[in-house]
């Protein structure tokens, strides 16, 4: 298991648990407990967790809903159906820009089986790998930084690409959305990133489950007005949608 990988574990372990003891740790994650503990100290250094006399647990401030391995279960059926009505928006020789959430890897997903030419550019780990076994689809995956409980990359440092090619639509998704604030992110370094690839993209395309409506979050890396279609499920608020559509975004409806 792969240190990044192995302290995402970790992490998800002591959420769901409570507590574990460095040995339950070292047994769950099939390494010697002296590189536990080294795993241990640097993820205290880092306020994800709290040691204590044989064990540890996690910090107050980790909020375990913001794991990327949570959110993916979350309200799977409608981002499977919004998946799909995103899909349709997709043509031959497009190059395409997509964010690194757990909504568009289902989107990421369903390209992988489709017959179409495509470049895809994305800072998704997982989003990358869904796509690599489709020949007829060239995958950049954008540099930066990873951290613990994420599988995206963060921070502007592999930005410059997207000055160098046309980008016609970005597929992104938000962990909260107002229509005061627009898309919303828990992540400050993530929220950076999404600014830039916003700015780099000819039009936006928002997937997005009812549950993020009227939600905030930490930043925002897209204003309302920015957004030119937004596909969600038929749960999303009437008084929302109405307002959107009178800013002239089209509002799709997944089923």
């Amino acid at each position: 298991m792969f240190l990044i990988e192995r302290r995402k574990k970790i992490l998800e372990f002591l959420s769901s648990q409570g507590k574990a003891t460095v040995k339950e740790l070292s047994s769950f994650s099939g390494v010697t407990e002296v590189t536990l503990r080294n795993d241990l100290k640097t993820m205290e250094e880092e306020g994800l967790i709290k040691r204590f006399h044989g064990g540890a647990i996690i910090s107050e401030q980790v909020d375990p809903e913001n794991f990327f391995s949570v959110r993916e279960q979350k309200n799977q059926n409608q981002k499977s159906d919004i998946a799909k009505r995103a899909a349709e928006l997709v043509t031959n020789g497009q190059c395409i820009l997509l964010d690194g959430s757990s909504t568009i890897r289902e989107f990421a997903k369903l390209l992988k089986t489709m017959p179409v030419r495509l470049t895809v550019i994305t800072n998704g780990i997982y989003t990358a790998l869904e796509l690599r076994d489709n020949p007829l689809i060239t995958v950049i995956l954008l540099g930066g930084v990873i951290r613990v409980g994420s599988t995206a990359l963060e921070g502007t440092l592999g930005t410059n690409i997207l000055n160098q090619l046309k980008i016609d639509i970005m597929f992104t998704s938000a962990s909260g959305f107002t229509i005061k604030d627009g898309l919303m992110d828990f992540n400050v370094y993530e929220v950076d990133l999404k600014k830039r690839m916003v700015e780099s993209s000819a039009k936006l395309v928002t997937l997005m489950d009812s549950s993020k409506f009227d939600t905030s979050s930490l930043a925002s890396f897209a204003a309302t007005e920015q957004m030119d279609i937004l596909i969600t499920d038929n749960n999303a608020p009437a008084e929302i949608i109405a307002q959107l559509r009178n800013m002239n975004i089209d509002v799709l409806i997944g089923e």
